[in-house]
């Protein structure tokens, strides 16, 4: 015998009985069959609203009534041939008039218990059961309908009775023995107590009660068809890149069925893997998928088979130096827990026997907290323990797997991914047979730590990273072209997959949790909303994205002011901005220190030299142990432009005016003519060298003059550039008459910094810079002969947009 469990959606109208009917037809001629079958999708919840409704004394309790009686008999006018609809009518009716009757009942007196609710919800089963065997025998298959109740016996605990296998499995052996029928149809969820009072056996029971009648009968196979394919290895509807599990064993299913996995009922399991009857998944939408298939043993090598989650959990913790080497005190707690009905789902233990902490169902808290405060109230009033702890807002993610005992590293993995991606693990817990570790997170982090870990597991080598983009100007929209471009690369190369969730311009801003398609950031911006910093910081940290990464492409205040908002939440920050790591040491080395304190990258190349690895570089010998002795370096694109260009007969202001059409200065040159931005950049140097420096600690030998340097707006600037012209003249003849070029300089040593205008001459490594060219020279202690030399271009929208791509991707990598 086989046999076969239709769910809710299954059943749900006309068109899917049909298809449950097609299903059945086809399948092995002169087999036996019994069909378990759901109540119509949604019936069962209007049937508990409807008795809940009447208790409360509301009369559209009669409503709820009136839609579910709607929905039955149309799906007989167009399930069945017109000329046995009233036949079926009537006997439906007959179901629903005692409904209405038992519902007036619970009107009239106000109250609705367990019992009388168990009651109410079995008639969603009885009257979808009873129309697919009505349907089966209209087809012409030897079909008969019976009601489980009649064979499936438990105790009185309503609401989620207790089987008595017993009697039950006599009872149904009895009545498969005599029965002629081929297909028998049985409604899931109900059963009845001794004294024939309707009992149900939990929500989803209808599973439970398809397994009790397989092991019963001995059944060759149990299918359980749903409306999806099979078991997934993890929530499609949280990870969109869940895959479908082909294979997967009793213990495995049953530990993911537990954490949350809502394919199948957990108790469901049990009974047919006692008997090893295999249990076969199946969509009623698309039979030919293969589903998933549960049995006693698998074949695969990988470690992990699924990862399931529980939210809305709560966790408690009794802890005190009173319970150290005292027994008793584990036991007294789950016996305060087992009184009080609450079931506990995960337990742990800290070994120096301190604290125990165990986690349960978030609506049991404040009766759990009673009943364990007044077992231990001797012990609270002597302080010999403290008052039970209650954590709420708070759920469990489990990762499964049979083979996870014979990997190495698989616990390392799962720890490591949560806490590169900002996730805090409040508990731990794993068994024995090492098939399940389960950690207990804050709420909000379930659906990311559900993508970090099937990203870690299941997704290598493509590792999904999402950006969230301030500034699309120059270099912003520079780099989203970029990513465009370079999409398919990093996905075949480098497994990257890099989604734009938000930009953001001064005025607006969008979002997209599935990703912004390149091309279509204006247009989203355009129907954004109003911009503003503190929104964008909390859209970003409300979507809670794994790999997440903050880019900043401003030069704002206001932008580098929220950067530890974004670190301490586990987002990195890219940045060409300046401000921040050239604002006050301290708040530098804040920023650096958020950033390993909750594993999140704080990066800054191109905040020297655009695209060039100076920092990079940098970075490398000190954490080789080398010593930095000397910087020299002209890092600035713009001020090298400006004096390559100001040689022979060519005026200053003219010169300056042209670096600024070309884009190389800034809307006002004053801050690249001043040194200003130079000064943050050695300042960022000797930082990253080691150098504990201030923005007042750097000497600037500013050659503007005052007059030009604090004009009122830029054209004045530009009319005191004619009215120093000499001046200029006479800076560069100087040079020149030496056999010299001008170069804008920073120099580091000895723990102090300058930037300043210099003639060198042609010996000198920076007289032949070309062009908006960079050089950097380090003389170390491993490079003290000859300084390491770091050159190229180091401005323009291009090669700075460059230097944050590979920030980007040195983020995930």
């Amino acid at each position: 015998m086989q046999v076969l469990k239709f769910g809710g959606t299954s059943v749900g109208n006309a068109k899917a009985i049909e298809k449950v009917c097609h299903i059945l037809q086809h399948h092995k001629p002169g087999g036996r069959y019994a069909i378990v079958v759901s109540a119509m999708s949604g019936v069962t919840d209007q049937l508990i609203q409807c008795g809940t409704l009447a208790a409360k004394g509301q009369e559209n309790y009669k409503r709820i009534l009136e839609d579910i009686e709607i929905k039955h008999f149309d799906t007989i006018r167009t399930l069945f041939p017109i000329t046995i609809h009233s036949g079926l009518i009537s006997q439906v009716k007959k179901r629903l008039n005692s409904l209405e009757t038992l519902a007036d009942g619970i009107f009239q007196v106000g109250e609705l218990s367990k019992r009388t609710l168990d009651k109410i919800m079995s008639f969603g089963e009885l009257v979808s059961s009873y129309l697919v065997a009505e349907k089966l025998k209209q087809l012409g298959l030897s079909a008969t309908w019976k009601d489980s109740r009649e064979l499936i016996l438990t105790d009185d605990r309503f609401g989620n009775a207790q089987v008595d296998f017993t009697a039950t499995n006599h009872q149904l052996q009895q009545f498969f023995a005599s029965s002629p029928a081929a297909y028998t149809v049985l409604p899931g969820f109900v059963a009845a107590t001794a004294e024939n009072e309707t009992t149900t056996l939990g929500r989803g029971g209808s599973d439970y009660t398809a397994a009790i009648v397989a092991a019963a009968v001995n059944a060759s196979l149990l299918d359980i068809w749903t409306d999806v394919s099979g078991m997934m290895t993890a929530d499609p509807r949280l990870v969109s890149q869940a895959l479908p599990i082909a294979h997967i064993s009793y213990e495995e299913a049953m530990e993911l069925s537990h954490f949350g996995a809502k394919v199948i009922y957990p108790p469901t399991i049990q009974p047919v893997m006692n008997k090893r009857i295999p249990i076969w998944i199946k969509n009623t939408f698309a039979p030919d998928d293969h589903g998933t298939l549960i049995q006693n043993s698998t074949e695969r090598n990988y470690p992990v088979t699924g990862i399931s989650g529980i939210q809305h959990i709560a966790l408690l913790t009794l802890e005190g130096s009173g319970m150290v080497g005292i027994p008793g005190f584990s036991k007294r707690l789950f016996d305060a827990l087992l009184h009080a009905r609450i079931n506990v789902i995960l337990i742990t233990q800290s070994s120096s026997e301190h604290s125990i902490t165990v986690g349960i169902h978030e609506a049991d808290m404040l009766k759990a907290k009673a009943a364990v405060d007044d077992e231990f109230g001797q012990e609270i009033h002597e302080k010999k323990i403290e008052p039970l702890l209650v954590e709420r807002d708070l759920s469990i993610i489990a990762v499964v797997g049979d083979k996870m005992k014979n990997h190495h590293g698989t616990s390392g993995k799962l720890f490591g991914a949560l806490g590169r991606n900002g996730i805090n693990i409040r508990a731990i817990a794993q068994g024995s047979t090492e098939k399940n570790i389960s950690t207990v997170i804050h709420k909000n982090d379930i659906k990311k730590a559900l993508n970090v870990l099937h990203e870690a597991f299941f997704e290598t080598p493509t590792k999904q990273v999402n950006l969230f983009i301030a500034g699309v100007g120059n270099v912003g929209s520079k780099l989203l072209e970029q990513l465009h471009q370079q999409h398919a690369y990093l996905e075949s190369e480098l497994g990257l997959h890099i989604r734009v969730i938000g930009v953001a311009n001064s005025k607006q801003m969008a979002f997209r949790e599935k990703g912004i398609a390149s091309g279509e950031w204006r247009d989203a911006l355009v129907a954004g909303d109003q911009m503003e910093m503190s929104a964008f910081v909390q859209q970003a940290k409300k979507l809670n994205l794994r790999n997440s990464v903050f880019v900043d492409n401003t030069a704002s205040p206001a932008v580098a002011a929220v950067y530890s908002e974004f670190l301490q939440h586990g987002i990195s920050v890219v940045t060409c901005n300046k401000i921040a790591c050239s604002s006050g040491y301290a708040n530098y080395k804040k920023l650096k220190d958020l950033a390993r304190q909750f594993n999140a990258s704080f990066l800054f190349e191109t905040n020297v030299g655009a695209g060039l690895p100076v920092i990079n570089t940098l970075n490398d010998m000190i954490r080789s142990g080398d010593q930095v002795r000397s910087i020299q370096a002209v890092l600035s694109g713009s001020l090298n432009f400006v004096f390559n260009h100001f040689v022979g007969n060519a005026n200053f202001r003219d010169v300056v005016k042209a670096a600024q059409d070309e884009g190389y200065t800034e809307p006002d040159p004053r801050i690249d003519l001043s040194g200003v931005d130079v000064a943050r950049k050695i300042l960022i140097l000797a930082r990253e060298s080691g150098v504990p420096l201030e923005m007042e600690d750097i000497v600037n030998n500013s050659f503007l003059p005052e007059a030009a340097l604090y004009a009122p707006s830029v054209p004045a600037f530009y009319e005191q550039l004619d009215v120093f012209a000499d001046y200029f003249n006479g800076l560069r003849n100087a040079a020149e008459k030496e056999g010299k070029r001008l170069k804008f300089v920073a120099a580091y040593e000895d723990g102090k910094a300058s930037v300043g205008l210099q003639a060198v001459g042609p010996d000198h490594p920076f007289y032949n810079l070309q062009g908006k060219d960079n050089i950097v020279l380090f003389t170390t202690a491993r490079y003290a002969e000859q300084p390491l030399m770091v050159k190229g271009a180091g401005a323009g929208a291009d090669v700075t947009a460059s230097g944050i791509f590979a920030d980007i991707i040195r983020t995930a990598r």
